[in-house]
Formats: C-alpha cells, structure tokens, sequence
C-alpha cells in the first residue's frame, strides 16, 4: 500500500483491516468510520469493532507507522503537558506516578485502543505492534521533563527540540514513552502521547509474532488504478471474482 503514496497507505489500511475482521473474523464485524464523521468521533477510533454474540462496542485506532516514533494519542484536550507542568520537573515518588495515571488527565492513556501497522521500508518487513499501556504505567519509575533543545543523551531524545517533552523511564532509566508540548503553538507532531517502537520494544507485544517479510505487489497497484478509471459496473464484477477468491482462502 506504500506504492500508492504516503498520505494514502494508511486510510487502505483502515479499510483493509475493516474487511479483514468482517471476512474472517467470525461473531464480530467492523464498521469503518470515514473521515467526514471525524467530528463525532467519541475517541480517536477509526474503526469500531462489534462483538454479534454480546453485542458490545469497542473503538480501535489504526496507525501505519514506520519502526520508530509512534503517536498513541493526539491528546486533543491538551491536558496531559499542562498536568505534568503542574507535578514538577522530576517526578520519582511511585505514589505519586500511580495518582499521575489515574487522573483524569490521563484518562485517554488507560484507554488506548491503538493498532499500529508498523513497517520497516528498508528492509522490506513489516509488525502489528500493541503498545502494552498497563505494564508502562505498572513499571515507570521517573517521569523527566526534557526542555527546549535540550537532550537525555542515553536515549537520543531531545535533540535540537523545538517544543519541551515529558519523557517517562523505567527502573533501568529505559525509554517507555514521552508526552509532547501541546501548545498553540505545536502542530500535531509536537503534541500528544508519543512512544518509540525501536526503543520501548519491552512495552510492545507483537500480533504478527514478530516481523513479517513483505514484496511489493505491483498488481494490486495495477488493480487499484484500473478502479479508479472504471465503472460501478465494473467494480461489481470485479467484487464477486474477489469474493470468490477469498471464500477459497477460508477453506484453506
């Protein structure tokens, strides 16, 4: 899907995983949420998955990722940087990292929804990585505020920083994750919760089981090109040779 473009392959990707769990994923669907629903959107989701039997909700949040910084919130209410301002500089003391989790500040962290598709282009492979939230907060240690152009040099983070960070460590002084600035200021990559899958893999679990060779698929872009310039007509018929195959995979 990253043969089509950069600002593509992951709306693809939504809608790709949407089928995938309505095909093979029995007693469950998923309905895609479109960008022009953005504004109703309770969460950050991009796609709901339903449970048929129990019919209970979940949202989900698809981010197609290369191996590297990986945003797990947008904080959109700006609440999580003027919060850790408010608790200090230096944040040590465990009861006080537990109350900083149970805040109502960070009530988007306990409820991250987030799959991210994580590719590395160069070497041709690519991981569905859950971050595992309830272990980074079990096992935070020190929460360290990183300001403008300065650096934690053991972690390479804050290197000609334009915007101040919280970044937040373990007992080992390992990398977990970082909250952004959020100021006017800030656009959305200098703002939210972030985490690094090269240097907090401990806190990831990997659905894929680790990485997963990939080629590029010259005829799915061939595919996708010949839609673009058909008719619905077309795109039916198209639709029942590619169901017909799919029910073949299921039998595999």
């Amino acid at each position: 899907m990253r043969l089509i473009g950069n600002k593509t392959h992951g709306d693809l990707a939504e809608i790709g995983i949407a089928e995938f769990i309505n095909q093979f994923m029995y007693d469950f669907k998923s309905v895609h949420i479109g960008k022009d629903l953005f504004r109703a959107k309770e969460h950050e989701e991009d796609i709901v998955i339903i449970n048929e039997i129990t019919k209970s909700k979940f949202p989900v949040s698809l981010k197609a990722y290369g191996d590297g910084p990986l945003q797990l919130s947008t904080d959109r209410d700006q609440k999580m940087f003027p919060y850790l301002e408010r608790q200090g500089k230096r944040i040590t003391d465990r009861k006080k990292i537990v109350k900083i989790f149970s805040s109502s500040a960070f009530s988007e962290f306990n409820n991250i929804n987030v799959m991210p598709l994580i590719y590395d282009e160069k070497n041709k492979r690519c991981n569905i990585m859950v971050f595992d939230h309830e272990k980074a907060s079990r096992q935070t240690t020190q929460i360290l505020y990183i300001g403008k152009g300065k650096n934690l040099t053991s972690h390479g983070k804050g290197k000609s920083r334009k915007h101040p960070i919280f970044m937040f460590l373990d007992k080992d002084n390992s990398y977990i994750c970082e909250v952004r600035y959020g100021g006017a200021s800030a656009n959305a990559l200098q703002r939210g919760l972030w985490t690094q899958t090269k240097n907090a893999t401990n806190y990831f679990d990997s659905i894929t089981n680790g990485w997963i060779d990939y080629s590029h698929n010259h005829t799915l872009v061939k595919l996708f090109s010949l839609a673009l310039n058909s008719t619905e007509a077309g795109h039916e018929e198209a639709n029942k040779i590619l169901q017909k195959d799919i029910e073949k995979l299921k039998k595999t």
